[in-house]
């Protein structure tokens, strides 16, 4: 794929230009990295959603997505994600390139100003945020983290990081704390909106058929963030010594378990092992063709649903599977022989190729939408590393078998979490 990427310091941020001429459309992605605190958490995860509601110009949802729509049905959307140790606010607008029109309106231009309105110019009520637009937000919030608790495959999912990463900032979840939503005012969320402007690292990407030297000028005029200091990065490569193995059980009233395995992997996306960790995990249980699939639920009709998945820039594993709750104790134990194998180098060389085959698909299918290279490239930014897109490819297709064993060696086994029923294992 053609691309021609350049990077520009600015006023305390950094512009991220992706030029490619695959798209009709033009993507500009803001970006608010900071350190997932407990403090914090619940505060970013309503902030978004209440600056992105409405703006000074536009004054009401309505107002908003009308003029979103003059904008040849513009989209804007905001979302929160969590990169290992950090926490990320994302504000994301496509709009049509106007060079595949006949109506040369600059539309670029007009996105980037109404990105900023969002961000710079909300709607204020006595130098604050709108009453009325926190509230309808903070009910909007606790219906999502509601939801997680409604869907026990992801609650279950939740509870092992609690559990497994119980004295570290990741066991926070994405959306905050249902608790700490009511203590919330318009005046605190208006206070630390003004500190996330000041403090955040912020990265800005713009991707489509863009001119550069026509985007900067507008750029720096629309975000004026001031210059920062730089975020301390240093904890987030805490590595956890294991003295034993933590097994939770909780009982509620569902009618299917729901075993979900954690595991230490002690590589991250720093690491030169990553590419291989990538593929130990694709052969382990991140497809249809791995080992936890093809054992755990084809052979022994174990599980409902099993696989696997690894979190980059945290470095863990997690197993996550649905069984009948008296299969507990036989699926621990066969997961655990998958792991063992792996480790034994129990796998084949049409294995591998197959599973690069896959990797490669999955990785080209993400970059073949303008977000998807988004998320590609601000991997790096996350882990202040340099790799180019063309060397995710490169790079997977060079792991050797004795590199997957060698990443396999070191996953090491921290948390069993089992969500059984009332009547459940003993």
């Amino acid at each position: 794929m053609l691309l021609t990427k350049h990077e520009h310091v600015l006023n305390g941020m950094t512009l991220h230009t992706i030029e490619t001429e695959k798209y009709k459309t033009n993507t500009i992605i803001v970006k608010f990295l900071a350190p997932l605190k407990e403090e914090d958490v619940t505060q970013r995860a309503l902030l978004p959603y209440v600056l992105e509601s409405e703006t000074e110009k536009y004054p009401s949802s309505t107002a908003l997505r009308s003029y979103l729509d003059e904008l040849y049905g513009a989209s804007l959307s905001v979302d929160v994600s969590k990169k290992g140790e950090y926490h990320v606010i994302s504000f994301k607008m496509e709009i049509a390139n106007e060079i595949y029109l006949s109506d040369q309106t600059p539309l670029l231009n007009k996105a980037i100003d109404l990105l900023s309105g969002v961000i710079f110019s909300p709607v204020l009520e006595n130098g604050t945020f709108k009453q009325s637009t926190v509230d309808k937000e903070k009910r909007s919030l606790k219906q999502r983290i509601q939801a997680v608790y409604d869907d026990k495959m992801r609650y279950s999912n939740l509870r092992l990081v609690q559990e497994m990463c119980k004295d570290e900032p990741y066991h926070l979840h994405v959306n905050g704390r249902i608790e700490d939503i009511e203590e919330i005012s318009a005046a605190s969320l208006f206070k630390y909106y003004q500190k996330m402007l000041n403090e955040d690292e912020i990265d800005i990407y713009i991707v489509g058929n863009i001119k550069v030297d026509q985007i900067l000028p507008s750029i720096e005029r629309s975000f004026p963030f001031t210059k920062r200091e730089h975020i301390d990065r240093s904890f987030s490569h805490t590595r956890k010594q294991i003295s034993k193995v933590n097994e939770v059980i909780d009982k509620e009233d569902v009618k299917q378990g729901k075993l979900n395995i954690g595991y230490r992997t002690n590589v991250t996306f720093n690491d030169k092992e990553y590419h291989a960790l990538q593929l130990f995990n694709g052969i382990f249980g991140g497809f249809s063709h791995s080992k936890l699939f093809l054992n755990v639920r084809e052979k022994e009709s174990l599980a409902y649903y099993v696989a696997s998945r690894v979190e980059s820039h945290k470095g863990i594993l997690m197993v996550m599977s649905g069984i009948e709750f008296e299969n507990y104790n036989k699926a621990v134990t066969i997961i655990k022989e998958q792991m063992e194998a792996m480790k034994q180098g129990d796998f084949s060389e049409e294995d591998i190729s197959q599973t690069k085959a896959v990797i490669k698909n999955q990785l080209l299918e993400t970059m073949d939408t303008s977000r998807g290279i988004v998320e590609v490239l601000y991997h790096n930014v996350v882990a202040k590393e340099k790799r180019e897109l063309e060397e995710w490819l490169t790079g997977i297709e060079a792991i050797t078998k004795e590199e997957i064993v060698q990443v396999a060696k070191k996953v090491e086994l921290d948390t069993v979490y089992f969500l059984a029923g009332l009547e459940g294992t003993e």
